[in-house]
């Protein structure tokens, strides 16, 4: 009897060791399936693999070579005369320097993404035109799919009648249909401070997506400033002290009403945006990292050029300028506008102390003009140009990791710095 019910205790610990097994290989199976889901479901946007002009000034047609067909938006733009084209996203693989050059028509185009999930073309007329015909062929006989759009030589009035009410240049308003682009986070960010109390550091690496920036030695200015801004974000959030916000962390274009209002937003206690300039070659060269303010009147020429340039961005992009929000214009010349351009500077001169002693300078380190993007009338903002791309030596630094490492480091202690002061001063007066 013993003997018997040993069996069947052994029996059943075989029984519970075999479905173990089963129960293993069936987790091992599904753990493998979850893990390759990911890939399975990785977006499949359309490849651009070329691009042309062809025509002269009367009549000038573009053709973009694809592999898949799209839906496409085409309008005309006024002051100065553009054409936008709007599709869904779309990885643009094209020979270097596509676009640069341009013939008929067109003086210049350029493309990438300019939202999550939309990208845009964007061309630059030599005069008005119109939209004489835009289409897609699917693939056959060989060929891949392709947009066209044909343009036509018209007279300003005739331009102008053509536009769409809301892009006729007496109106001027953004464009209507055009998403923001804020970022997702910014809205969870706002909760989440109430209940952290931290201070918010917003980053804005400028540029991004279809807006390239400035451009040398196969450098982009959008990449560099991106990749110095995430490496900034990583030093900030290391210490525990902050929180930090990234207008962009990746190739978008960010309108730049929007870059202002996720500081705004957020209630940020400082904005930080990171640029990299170049000189054209009939200005010579200049070298080292300039910080700028916030000023209704450009310290010198070179600041206004540089702001004109900047805040050229949206135009850039393919959307219009819009006038400046009615509360924003209010507010500049409130006490708390002045107050902030106070704080901007004195964040200026810390962030100059702490960079002198780690990297090159420009000779008149400290500059101020009215860019766009630093009107936040009530977040102490700067504007830092980390170098030149058009200087050989600039440009050098700017793709080492070293450098980037060492200004990171000094413009991370400028931030302590101004942030442990200005929250002591603000904690000693309630």
């Amino acid at each position: 009897m013993a003997s018997r019910t040993h069996q069947r205790v052994l029996l059943g610990c075989v029984l519970l060791c075999a479905a173990a097994l089963v129960c293993a290989d069936s987790w091992r199976l599904s753990a493998a399936e979850s893990q390759a889901q990911p890939t399975a479901a990785v977006a499949n946007f359309p490849i651009a693999s070329a691009a042309r002009l062809a025509g002269d000034g009367k009549q000038t047609r573009f053709i973009l070579d694809i592999d898949q067909t799209v839906t496409f938006r085409a309008v005309t733009l006024a002051d100065p005369y553009r054409v936008v084209v709007d599709v869904p996203q779309v990885n643009f693989q094209l020979p270097a320097g596509t676009g640069t050059g341009g013939r008929g028509l067109v003086k210049a185009f350029r493309y990438g993404l300019v939202m999550p999930g939309g990208s845009r073309i964007v061309f630059d007329l030599t005069g008005p035109a119109k939209i004489a015909n835009s289409y897609v062929l699917d693939a056959a006989n060989g060929q891949p799919a392709r947009l066209v759009l044909e343009l036509e030589e018209v007279d300003r009035s005739a331009f102008v009648q053509s536009l769409a009410p809301e892009n006729r240049p007496e109106l001027r308003p953004a464009i209507a249909d055009a998403p923001a682009t804020v970022p997702a986070a910014a809205a969870p960010e706002a909760a989440q401070q109430k209940a952290d109390g931290r201070p918010i550091v917003v980053i804005d690496p400028g540029h991004g997506g279809i807006d390239n920036g400035t451009q040398s030695g196969g450098e982009s200015e959008k990449s560099l400033v991106l990749a110095f801004g995430l490496a900034l974000r990583d030093r900030l959030e290391k210490t525990g002290k902050y929180r930090v916000v990234m207008t962009r962390d990746d190739d978008t274009f960010i309108p730049l009403n929007d870059r202002v209002k996720v500081a705004r937003g957020l209630k940020a206690a400082l904005f930080v945006s990171i640029h990299a300039d170049a000189l054209p070659r009939a200005e010579g060269d200049a070298q080292g990292a300039t910080i700028y303010t916030l000023s209704d009147k450009a310290s010198d020429a070179e600041a206004q050029r540089l702001a004109d340039a900047e805040n050229r961005a949206d135009a850039i992009a393919g959307f219009n300028l819009a006038e400046e929000p009615t509360d924003v214009a209010d507010i500049l010349i409130d006490l708390t506008q002045r107050e902030t351009r106070t704080f901007s500077s004195r964040f200026a001169r810390f962030l100059m102390g702490e960079m002198k002693s780690t990297v090159r300078m420009h000779k008149h380190p400290l500059k101020s003009a009215g860019f766009r993007v630093l009107k936040a009338p009530d977040v102490p903002s700067v504007l830092v140009e980390i170098g030149y791309v058009s200087n050989k030596g600039d440009l050098e630094h700017l793709v080492s990791e070293g450098w980037r490492s060492r200004a990171v480091g000094s413009m991370a202690q400028a931030i302590d710095g101004f942030l442990a002061k200005r929250m002591a001063t603000a904690g000693s007066s309630n």
